[in-house]
């Protein structure tokens, strides 16, 4: 689904044909050749054409879409780290929606908990990221990130009304914060 962005509005920005050289750039980083591989191990081969680059209207980083892949906005990427945090949170949401024969992305705890895990799972909430945005706390960042980035995005989804992205956010919470597959899993 979609990720917000974290960028500075009106600055900077890559042409897709840049964009889409920074994304086979992270096909090759260990973390995304990681989710490619649980991918496929669990029955969602990636291709070539899975993830693209595109100009995007909305303030969003990029999204996945169920059966058209994964988008990064190419007008909101500046550097190579951006790139790859936004394939590796999106590639985290086409894992869930692979294992999870019964996602449903209208659903707004279906939704929440997916970006739960994107969020806690990808690193979008490491503290130097965090201290970049301006958000600086010594305990707890990482949970009140992630929470705050659920929001953003569940609130995004049509289905989904301020209230019902939080109190979908508020019953998932712990299973889904807690639920690190395919992390857990030896190799």
């Amino acid at each position: 689904m979609a990720k917000e962005s974290s960028r500075i509005p009106g600055v900077g920005g890559r042409t897709k044909e840049e964009c889409q050289d920074m994304i086979q750039r992270s096909l090759r980083t260990p973390m995304v050749k990681f989710l490619k591989e649980h991918l496929e191990k669990a029955g969602c081969g990636v291709g070539d054409n899975f993830i693209k680059a595109v100009n995007c209207d909305k303030e969003i980083s990029g999204g996945y879409v169920r059966g058209e892949g994964i988008m990064v906005c190419s007008n909101h990427m500046n550097i190579q780290d951006e790139v790859n945090q936004v394939v590796i949170h999106e590639l985290i949401h086409a894992y869930d929606d692979c294992r999870a024969a019964n996602l449903d992305w209208a659903n707004c705890a279906h939704h929440a908990c997916s970006e739960i895990r994107a969020a806690h799972l990808s690193g979008d909430c490491h503290y130097k990221r965090e201290l970049l945005r301006g958000y600086m706390k010594i305990r707890g960042h990482e949970q009140e990130c992630v929470r705050r980035r659920v929001m953003k995005s569940v609130i995004l989804n049509p289905y989904c009304s301020e209230a019902a992205a939080k109190d979908a956010m508020e019953a998932v919470w712990d299973v889904c914060y807690n639920d690190t597959t395919p992390f857990d899993r030896a190799p």
